[in-house]
This record gives C-alpha cells, sequence and structure tokens, in this order.
C-alpha cells in the first residue's frame, strides 16, 4: 500500500480544504448565533455543508486519491461514496443544531461531540468500503479504535470552537486546529486497513476516481466558495451589533420626542390640569 502516491500533494491539499471547509463553517456558526428564526437555521446548514461537505468529507477523498495498492486498480462505488458525504453534512448538521440550540450546555455539547464523531467516523470506514479492488481488506481493531476516539474529541472540539471563537483571528486559528484533528483521524483510520491482494485478480466496477471524485469534489467546493461570499457580503456580528444600539437610540429619541410633544401640546379633550387656589391673604386690624 501507498498512502502517498503522489508525495505531500494530497496530503497538504487535503489539509489547505479541511482548514478552508472549518473556517468557513466557524465564520457562518458566528452568523448564525447573531441571527434569529429561519435565518439561523440557513446559516447553520451553510454551516454542515462546510465543515461536513468540505472540511471532511473534501479533504478525506483528497487523501484517498494518494492512496494506492500495487497490484490492482482501484475504483469507487458511486452510490455509497455519495452516502458517505451525505453522512458527514447530516451528522454535522446534528451537532451544530444540539449546540446551538442546547445554548452552550455541557450535556449538549458532549451528546452533539459524540454523535458528530461517530457519524464522522463511519463517513471515513463508509468510504473505504465504498472502494472495489481485487484484494481481501482488514482493520487493525486498536488502531480503529483510535481513530474513532480522534474522531468524537476533534468533533468535541470543533462543537466547541462554533459556542466560542468569533473573531477573524480566533477562527483561524481554530480552523488550523480542527484541519490537523480531521487529518490525523483520516490517516490514523488509513493505517489501520491490512490489504492482501488477490493472486486472481477480477473485474472492478464502480467508477475512477477522476471520473466520479472530482467532479463531485468540485461541486461542493463551488457551493462552498457561494456560501464564502455569502458571508462577505452578509454584516458580521458586531455590525449587527451595531445596527441593533443604533435602532435602539433612535426608538428612544423618537419616544422621549413624542413625550415632550404630549406635553407641550396636550392632546384634544383633555382639559388642562387647575391651577392651584391662593391662600387668601390676611388683615391686621390695628387697634388703638
Amino acid at each position: 500500500m501507498n498512502h502517498f502516491t503522489y508525495g505531500p500533494l494530497t496530503p497538504l491539499l487535503a489539509y489547505v480544504m479541511s482548514c478552508i471547509g472549518s473556517m468557513l463553517g466557524l465564520r457562518l456558526t458566528a452568523q448564525a448565533h447573531a441571527s434569529r428564526g429561519g435565518s439561523r437555521v440557513r446559516w447553520l446548514l451553510g454551516a454542515a455543508i462546510s465543515i461536513g461537505g468540505t472540511g471532511i468529507w473534501v479533504m478525506h477523498f483528497i487523501g484517498m486519491m494518494g492512496f494506492q495498492v500495487e497490484g490492482t486498480q482501484i475504483k469507487y462505488d458511486v452510490w455509497l461514496t455519495a452516502a458517505s458525504a451525505a453522512v458527514a453534512i447530516i451528522v454535522v448538521g446534528t451537532g451544530l443544531f444540539l449546540v446551538s440550540y442546547g445554548r452552550g450546555r455541557l450535556l449538549a455539547l458532549l451528546g452533539g461531540g459524540l454523535l458528530t464523531g461517530l457519524g464522522v467516523a463511519s463517513m471515513h470506514y463508509l468510504g473505504m468500503y465504498a472502494m472495489n479492488m481485487s484484494a481481501q481488506v482488514s482493520y487493525d481493531r486498536v488502531t480503529v479504535a483510535i481513530s474513532v476516539a480522534i474522531a468524537v474529541v476533534a468533533a468535541t472540539v470543533a462543537l466547541w470552537f462554533t459556542l466560542r471563537v468569533r473573531k477573524p483571528i480566533w477562527i483561524t486559528g481554530a480552523a488550523l486546529v480542527m484541519g490537523v484533528a480531521v487529518s490525523g483521524m483520516h490517516y490514523t483510520g488509513m493505517y489501520a486497513m491490512h490489504v492482501t491482494v488477490d493472486s486472481q485478480p477480477g473485474v472492478i466496477t464502480g467508477a475512477d476516481a477522476l471520473d466520479f471524485l472530482v467532479p463531485l469534489m468540485t461541486v461542493i467546493s463551488l457551493i462552498t466558495l457561494t456560501m464564502l461570499l455569502m458571508v462577505i457580503l452578509s454584516p458580521s456580528e458586531e455590525e449587527l451589533h451595531e445596527d441593533a444600539e443604533l435602532l435602539a437610540k433612535l426608538e428612544l429619541r423618537r419616544r422621549t420626542a413624542q413625550q415632550q410633544q404630549q406635553l407641550t401640546y396636550p392632546s384634544p379633550g383633555v382639559a388642562p390640569a387647575p391651577m392651584p387656589l391662593a391662600a387668601p391673604a390676611t388683615t391686621t386690624v390695628m387697634r388703638r
């Protein structure tokens, strides 16, 4: 087996895509926390696509493109591969909604991290199961358990970042950490694989990586770019807060001016308040 057929190109590109997806996802969650109602839901869905689709799934299959087994060709089952992308987006979205609407409670964070981590690990091994080749594949259980633990911890930390990180410099740092965690989980899971090539190669069905994965990754990347433009054009949380303060000040001024106007010009039909009566003057009579 060779995990780095193209040298450092695939792991570096995979890491960069993971960081980009994570960075955009954190930016979208920050936008979601500053929004309400349907707008908040839309931002969280965008964050799920960014983190789950680009940050995890695209990273995973870029890394897989550098994987080759000597003596057999590797193809991919189309439906299983597409299902792995859906799993990544759904579990990340579920975790984001649990944490966001759980108001940062510890139980919601741990539950969301566990669910998301197990889902990410399932996506990883489902994507590996989608590989078709003339070989028998087995896994080392201890290494698999380590990769699942990494996925759970990484998912929990990522969800914690979505609650705490707001400023661009911290979002960038958190995305770099998330990229390391996702890449570490991926290559740990790949290291758990053991392949024994068949002595008599059979017919291998499925799609080639370049014929199927590249177009699918291109579509997800374009969706990510579109959401990035939406974030850039949307006001930040600080700008929304400043707008809210400005509106509050304008409303206070309007009410104050209205009250002053009512005091100066009473409403018709309302009698003015009676003036208080002056006390009668006392006359002092001088007697002789």
